[in-house]
């Protein structure tokens, strides 16, 4: 791969802080109430949600182009679950794609799928954990 971009953050556990190298991100990080934290912070799995759904979204909008479809209503929403993962811990996902009118039925699964195979997390996360598609 030929890199455009290179992102670095630093954190020092669930229960610390999180920094950007350039100090634009600098969240403080708590286990939520589920895993018996105080919630008093963010975690990675609420960071995870937010790029993927970030990164779902433009993807789609780049793809829409393509198909020459309008996506500028489209909303992501990605839900990130932790769990108990045979002798460790995994993750899921949940993609919960908004379309509007215009785009529900045929055209609107083929722009969801074609996203999919297209988005750069969707490429990560492939054949590692579960994703689920749901058009709403």
């Amino acid at each position: 791969m030929d890199a455009l971009y290179t992102a670095a953050a630093t954190a020092n556990g669930r229960e610390g802080r999180a920094v950007s190298s350039d100090g634009r991100l600098d969240l403080t990080l708590a286990l939520p109430p589920a895993l018996g934290g105080d919630g008093e912070g963010t975690n990675p799995e609420q960071l995870f949600a937010a790029g993927y759904a970030a990164c779902f979204a433009s993807a789609m909008s780049a793809v829409g182009r393509e198909m020459k479809l309008d996506t500028k209503d489209v909303a992501v929403t990605a839900e990130v679950s932790i769990g108990k993962d045979g002798d460790g811990f995994g993750l899921a996902v949940v993609m919960r794609v908004e379309l509007p009118e215009a785009l529900e039925g045929g055209t609107g699964r083929k722009l969801v799928e074609a996203t999919h195979a297209y988005c750069p997390y969707s490429k990560a996360t492939r054949g590692n954990i579960d994703v689920e598609l749901v058009i709403e």
